[in-house]
């Protein structure tokens, strides 16, 4: 089987409709679309489904969900953000709201520090400008950053969503990393770095989430690896956390991009099968 959990439409912050999402995917052979809206009801960014939008959101999946049938599987669901005080993704909440979900991902987004918060998963100038407002001297650059501290409080969000959050798939895990090539704020190698990995790699696997590898940022050219790193998949197959593979797609050509290479990782780690909301499971 061929799917793709993880895709983004003109609903959000995607260029493409849902229909045309359906039909690149029926195009790529796919067996499984599942759409995954960026969601932060009852409220939203300007990249996030405006909450007078849900009802059309859902009425355009299912309306496609009908006029494919037999041709493919589509599932309705949400990349719900968690936003400290604010939102956690939970399958109860969207079941209590009427906004059907039939899968969830939990990503993490912002970062709440005491000075404020910000976006990790931004342009670079916008992550280099709060890096050095949130973790930087006054007056300083880059260089006065303390990113430890950055990274610390990434993923003790991580974590806390985890433990708080009721949903299936754990969205781009290190997307901390996105900015770190060029900005150059921590050193992946260094202990610290190592604890906070295995720290959330044990929090998933008390979750019981699936852990996605997402091939986003390689579409998109900001990184050159997938969330998440090759250390992080080893410790997470070590804690037994499933994984499924997904595009984080935000236009039809990026729909199934890096797929094999992605497989080729997981089987290389131990992976013997990627688990997906709903009783998939696709042999590597």
């Amino acid at each position: 089987m061929k799917i793709n959990l993880h895709t983004h439409t003109t609903w959000c912050d995607g260029k493409n409709s849902v229909e045309e999402n359906v039909l690149a995917a029926i195009e790529k052979h796919f067996d499984v679309i599942g759409f995954s809206g960026h969601s932060m009801n009852p409220f939203a960014r300007s990249w996030h489904i405006a909450p007078r939008d849900f009802e059309g959101y859902i009425a355009d999946i299912k309306a496609m969900k009908e006029k494919y049938a037999g041709k493919i599987k589509i599932l309705l669901g949400y990349e719900a953000d968690y936003f400290p005080g604010v939102t956690t993704p939970s399958k109860a909440y969207y079941s209590m709201r009427g906004l059907e979900a039939e899968f969830l991902i939990g990503s993490v987004h912002y970062v709440v520090s005491e000075k404020g918060h910000y976006s990790v998963d931004n342009s670079l100038e916008k992550v280099r400008a709060n890096l050095i407002r949130l973790y930087g001297k006054e007056g300083g650059g880059m260089e006065s950053v303390d990113g430890k501290k950055a990274v610390c409080e990434y993923f003790a969000a991580q974590r806390e969503m985890l433990a708080k959050g009721d949903f299936e798939i754990l969205g781009h895990a290190d997307v901390i990393r996105k900015r770190n090539g060029i900005l150059k704020f921590f050193n992946e190698n260094e202990d610290w770095y190592e604890k906070e990995l295995k720290a959330t790699a044990d929090a998933a696997a008390k979750a019981g989430v699936i852990a996605e590898i997402n091939t986003g940022g390689m579409a998109r050219k900001a990184i050159d690896d997938f969330y998440p790193s090759y250390r992080f998949l080893e410790l997470l197959f070590e804690r037994g956390v499933p994984v499924n593979i997904s595009s984080d797609a935000h236009n039809v050509n990026d729909l199934d991009f890096a797929f094999e290479l992605a497989a080729q990782r997981a089987k290389k780690i131990g992976y013997k099968e990627l688990v997906y909301p709903g009783g998939f499971t696709v042999k590597l």
